[in-house]
């Protein structure tokens, strides 16, 4: 019996951290409804994907994940890529609860480190969008015009911002 409440206990605590819940992802280079039909088809070949809603005027994909799956950023820009598309926005919504936040500090979220660029100190809780920053997760002329100090995204570190 106890070994069932602590189990539960543990579980309850995983529950409670920052979860991603889902990504709105933004692709360029699409012409046609063929075109989106094909990210959508590479995006649900990832095992961590439940289901993805295409907005073909926006040219944006809301991704859903399978509970409890690990979710892999740097797959999801590949699969698009590799449907001959780029990404130009990546926004993740976040169940916070109670995660502090200081610029240029990486926290820990799922299996992501996320190093929040130019935000206050603060504490996150609820769920709140990130956008990430990196040199493929936005389009290449925003890249440019904003480059960042350093790339991370290497070392599983990503530049996101509130």
């Amino acid at each position: 019996m106890k070994n069932i409440l602590l189990l539960t206990a543990i579980l309850i605590s995983m529950a409670t951290k920052a979860q991603v819940a889902k990504v709105d992802l933004q692709a360029s280079g699409l012409t046609c409804s063929m075109c989106s039909n094909s990210i959508n088809k590479a995006l649900k070949t990832l095992d961590f994907i439940d289901k993805v809603e295409t907005d073909i005027k926006r040219y944006t994909f809301e991704i859903f994940f399978k509970p409890g799956a690990q979710i892999d950023f740097d797959k999801i820009r590949k699969k698009v890529e590799g449907a001959g598309f780029s990404v130009s926005g990546f926004m993740a919504t976040i169940n916070f609860n109670n995660v502090m936040i200081k610029d240029n500090e990486p926290v820990t979220i799922d299996n992501h480190q996320l190093l929040f660029v130019n935000q206050t100190e603060q504490s996150l809780n609820g769920t709140r969008q990130v956008r990430l920053l990196d040199k493929g997760f936005v389009s290449s002329k925003e890249y440019k015009n904003k480059p960042l100090t350093q790339s991370l995204t290497e070392a599983g570190i990503y530049h996101v911002t509130l």
